[in-house]
């Protein structure tokens, strides 16, 4: 029986975070200051092992999940992705399986995860220029690795999508670039609002460039967009066509806010789950597991965290007076 929230959503989505580390420092995601060499990462015994995570996966079929995506932090700095992905694919053969990555070292590993199951990648992608991709990801090279990864995963059949957080006064100029550079390639870019996930990003809301400008500045360019229709309920991004039948999409979480449909859940690597992007804190299932937990103990557990949601934090942000502190960083449950 599929399990409900307070507001009548299923879960649909899970979010698998396999570690909190990452090799770049994105501003509004690890900013440097925040997650210098000094930054304690998570000990490696706190972190969830394959064989659990594969465990809270199965006891979520039931619950009705469709889909999961694994992330990170960088997920492919975690030893031996694709047993994870194996795993997986064993425990839920139906299951839509992705992977959300920066795409750096995607190249060595990209038939491996194929291989092994895994059904398309999201790559992370802010910038084709060299010194805008370089200052928002706080690293010295350029999206060269990411772009041979990108190519390399195309070449052996997964399936690709490419993320852009779009930040005024940064890489608004990237849009087109990207879009031109992908588009022909059948790879669809998601323009995605810089988010005020996390405590440490110094968001503004005047930073914020929003889907509808996103639109007027590509249809300035290419001609006027026309709308797609989703292509399933809780569908994160809203697509949209060029006059040269490239694909897009927008999300708009803080101009047009999707907590209706949400149908996410996040298990972060130290096996804490999260009901959504903007938690200040988790449920932690890492005691359950380390008991020997059945698989209807996890279950229950879950379900129970599920059922018990109400969160709709990007519709309520407008009403803050202030922003909240305390907000678990987007870097330890994934986005």
């Amino acid at each position: 029986m599929e399990a409900l929230d307070q507001r009548g959503r299923p879960l649909r989505d899970l979010r698998i975070s396999v570690t909190d580390r990452c090799n770049l420092r994105c501003t509004y995601c690890m900013p440097r200051e925040h997650f210098g060499s000094d930054h304690a990462f998570l000990p490696k015994e706190d972190i969830l092992r394959f064989e659990h995570i594969a465990d809270v996966v199965e006891a979520c079929v039931d619950l009705g999940l469709q889909k999961i995506r694994i992330t990170g932090g960088e997920p492919l700095l975690r030893r031996d992705l694709d047993v994870l992905v194996t795993m997986l694919r064993k425990v839920h053969p139906d299951a839509d399986l992705a992977l959300t990555t920066n795409g750096v070292i995607l190249e060595r590993h990209a038939e491996r995860l194929l291989k092994a199951g895994l059904d398309r990648v999201t790559v992370s992608m802010d910038a084709l220029s060299p010194s805008v991709y370089s200052a928002m990801g706080d690293v010295e090279h350029g999206p060269e690795a990411t772009l041979f990864g990108i190519e390399k995963a195309l070449k052996i059949g997964l399936g690709v999508k490419v993320n852009c957080v779009v930040r005024a006064g940064v890489n608004e100029g990237e849009l087109l670039p990207l879009l031109q550079h992908f588009g022909p390639r059948n790879v669809p870019v998601r323009f995605i609002e810089f988010m005020d996930v996390g405590a440490t990003n110094q968001w503004a809301l005047d930073e914020v460039v929003t889907s509808k400008n996103v639109r007027r500045i590509i249809a300035e360019q290419l001609g006027e967009v026309t709308p797609l229709d989703p292509t399933a309920f809780g569908e994160v991004a809203r697509r949209w066509q060029t006059p040269q039948g490239w694909e897009f999409g927008t999300i708009d979480s803080i101009s047009v806010p999707f907590c209706g449909d949400c149908t996410r859940a996040r298990l972060a690597a130290d096996g804490s789950v999260h009901t959504c992007l903007f938690s200040n804190e988790g449920k932690p299932l890492m005691p359950l597991i380390k008991s020997g937990a059945s698989k209807q103990e996890l279950q229950h557990a879950v379900r129970s965290i599920w059922e018990s949601r109400s969160d709709a934090y990007s519709e309520e942000r407008s009403a803050q007076k202030e922003r909240p502190s305390g907000k678990v960083e987007m870097s330890f449950i994934g986005g």
